[in-house]
């Protein structure tokens, strides 16, 4: 491993990631590497770490490499690996168009949920096919303090709960995953969103993100939000045929997303290199020893 590593730092919607270009593949980021480097305090920080590889470099991703020449190597902040983020694939789009890997328009990207489609517009905006959501039966019920609430069990490649409360405080401060029941539908933890109604196909939220806390946003998690919201709504585009658009405001911003007839989901929103830099040799050897 190089004694050197480059980096930068982005954010979608204040979703911020380390981002680590790793074509080859070359650098072994264990748990312990990506939480030094999630650290707000005594590493870069960050809700993740976007590792940049070539996904015929990456034995995850080989399958995908006739489709997609990039895989989105994704960590969350603890360390863990995940599925899947929908901020996250905005931010590694707008890496591969900053880095020159990919100019305005269309492009793939692999990930540990499949190829996702993307859409870098001249306005900036860039928009991702996020792929179907899957509504596993069975009641859901998250807890925090005193207070339960019926949840929606939404997967977008990973898990969510979607809970709607009367105020999004009820949700309490999040730092630790809000208590889901029955624990066996989610083995591997779950996403829980709380989500308040601003208005027609206008909702807010606030999420624990599986392995990063509360987070000021989380893509698959307003996908999850806005289906969920259709379907309370008495709204699937699957039988109407038309599109259903809700605007999801986050801590962050706002994303914009769209369910299609065919059960294809589209959300749009900013995505922003901030900084780049160099990793001190140093401090890298002792986060990565």
């Amino acid at each position: 491993m190089s004694t050197r590593i480059a980096f930068l730092k982005g954010h979608g919607t204040e979703n911020d990631f380390v981002i680590v270009p790793d074509p080859e593949n070359a650098l072994d980021l264990s748990p312990a590497a990506v939480a030094a480097l999630c650290d707000r305090r005594a590493g870069i920080g960050g809700d993740g770490v976007l590792h940049v590889v070539r996904s015929a470099a990456h034995p995850e991703a080989q399958g995908m490499a006739a489709e997609a020449e990039w895989f989105m190597d994704y960590r969350n902040g603890d360390g863990s690996v995940a599925e899947m983020c929908g901020n996250g694939v905005r931010v590694f789009a707008r890496y591969l168009q900053h880095a020159g890997h990919a100019a305005e328009g269309d492009l793939a990207i692999a990930t540990r949920a499949g190829v996702k489609t993307v859409h870098i517009a001249k306005d900036g905006d860039i928009t991702v096919g996020m792929g179907r959501a899957r509504l596993p039966e069975g009641d859901v019920t998250v807890t925090v303090g005193e207070h339960s609430w019926p949840a929606r069990n939404v997967n977008m490649g990973n898990p969510h709960a979607v809970a709607f409360v009367a105020d999004l405080a009820h949700a309490g401060d999040l730092y630790t995953a809000p208590p889901v029941s029955p624990a066996a539908t989610y083995p591997d933890g779950v996403n829980v969103e709380f989500v308040v109604d601003r208005g027609p196909r206008h909702v807010a939220m606030r999420v624990h993100e599986r392995g990063s806390g509360e987070t000021r946003s989380c893509g698959t998690g307003a996908c999850a939000v806005a289906v969920a919201t259709a379907r309370r709504d008495g709204t699937d585009p699957a039988v109407t045929g038309t599109p259903a658009t809700y605007t999801v405001d986050v801590p962050g911003g706002r994303l914009v997303i769209t369910e299609r007839p065919d059960g294809e989901i589209e959300m749009t929103g900013p995505a922003v290199i901030v900084a780049e830099g160099e990793i001190d040799a140093e401090w890298l050897a002792h986060a990565f020893g």
